[in-house]
């Protein structure tokens, strides 16, 4: 190996590092609590170099975010791929993504409710997110219905999902209903 390629191993070590420190202070303090000063003395790195690899908290938050969005698109086509029928495989991607939302808090805000400095819905968005909605298109666009636009119908259902999420972690729901609030979406929203 040469001295340029243990080089790029080593920044690609640190850069994953950071993130996951970033990630770990945030799931257990709050992205209030990320900050550049604390993330250098997490990794014991400095703030400098800290800074050659993310101009700030704002790209550490949309790294955070991309990996999120390749981890919940494994867990929905997980959860999808153990159903075996139409309505099984929705449901299957709904409590998934509830499950992700609830389990991984400081991950879900960076990708849905933190600015990262990522597109969305553009032509220009970065390749994990397109997949993470690839995930739920893959599913969602079967049930759509006649006359309803596969991507159109996906966006409306994951609207729901992310309602249904923030509103459970905000307190604004009754948790003991959950399933039925599923049950009523898969329901109601999917021709199945």
């Amino acid at each position: 190996m040469s001295v340029q390629e243990r080089k790029a191993r080593e920044r690609a070590d640190r850069e994953r590092l950071i993130v996951a420190t970033a990630r770990e202070l945030a799931e257990q303090k709050g992205w209030e609590a990320v900050t550049t000063r604390r993330l250098a003395e997490s990794i014991e790195y400095s703030q400098p170099v800290l800074y050659s690899h993310f101009r700030g908290k704002r790209e550490i938050i949309g790294a955070v975010a991309l990996d999120g969005a390749t981890e919940i698109a494994v867990a929905v086509r997980a959860a999808v791929s153990a159903a075996d029928t139409p309505r099984a495989r929705v449901a299957a991607l709904a409590r998934a993504y509830l499950d992700f939302a609830e389990r991984n808090p400081a991950v879900y805000d960076a990708l849905f409710q933190l600015d990262g400095g990522l597109a969305y819905a553009r032509d220009d968005t970065p390749k994990p997110l397109k997949d993470a909605f690839a995930a739920l298109l893959e599913c969602l666009g079967d049930v759509a219905g006649d006359g309803v636009g596969p991507e159109l119908f996906t966006e409306v259902f994951w609207a729901s999902l992310h309602g249904i999420a923030t509103l459970l972690r905000a307190g604004r729901l009754r948790p003991e209903d959950t399933q039925q609030k599923l049950d009523l979406l898969v329901d109601r929203l999917a021709v199945l």
